[in-house]
């Protein structure tokens, strides 16, 4: 689910960024923000960090040491993108072995789509495996799958989700997008 939310962050300003007159621009403050939002990635709690969507205020800065740095407090909005359980996603096909099928779904490096939760699905192993519907869609390496989120858990050492995938509703399985290549017959 993608949502907005308000965030506090001191940001390390280093001297060398300061003008002449020891003032930073707002514009330094913003870049050193989105490097380290970049560097954290996602919290547990609000989930992936997309964009900063505004910077609400920016604090006095405070000297930190004799070099000059300096650090200032920054409250700013920001897009996070969080997965939940029973939510619907689409995820891209990265991966298939005989057990099951590795989707990727925005900043979601693993959704894991087992076999035993793809009803009426058979693998078909080769050069390049696919798992068949009896109805012949196909689930191969790059297709777009709409899925449910059985469950999501939280990895802190690589402070990343990652989602155990079903199909077991109506409308989810292989979608094809309006600019695919694929030809309708």
């Amino acid at each position: 689910m993608f949502s907005e939310v308000e965030l506090q962050r001191d940001v390390k300003v280093h001297a060398g960024n300061l003008d002449k007159r020891g003032l930073v621009s707002q514009r330094s403050i913003l870049v050193l923000l989105l490097e380290d939002l970049f560097k954290e990635r996602a919290s547990e709690d609000h989930g992936y960090f997309l964009s900063v969507t505004s910077l609400k205020s920016i604090g006095k800065g405070d000297v930190v040491d004799e070099s000059g740095n300096m650090v200032f407090t920054v409250v700013f909005t920001c897009r996070t993108f969080k997965p939940f359980k029973g939510e619907v996603l689409q995820g891209v096909v990265h991966h298939i072995c005989h057990r099951g099928v590795f989707l990727r779904c925005g900043p979601v490096r693993i959704a894991y789509l087992s076999a035993w939760k793809m009803p009426n699905y058979h693998y078909v192993p080769g050069a390049k495996p696919v798992f068949i519907s009896d109805d012949l869609s196909k689930i191969e390496k790059d297709v777009v799958v709409c899925f449910l989120v059985l469950a999501v858990r939280w990895i802190s050492a690589s402070r990343d989700f990652e989602l155990l995938a079903s199909l077991n509703a109506d409308s989810l399985g292989p979608i094809s997008l309006p600019w695919s290549d694929e030809v309708d017959l």
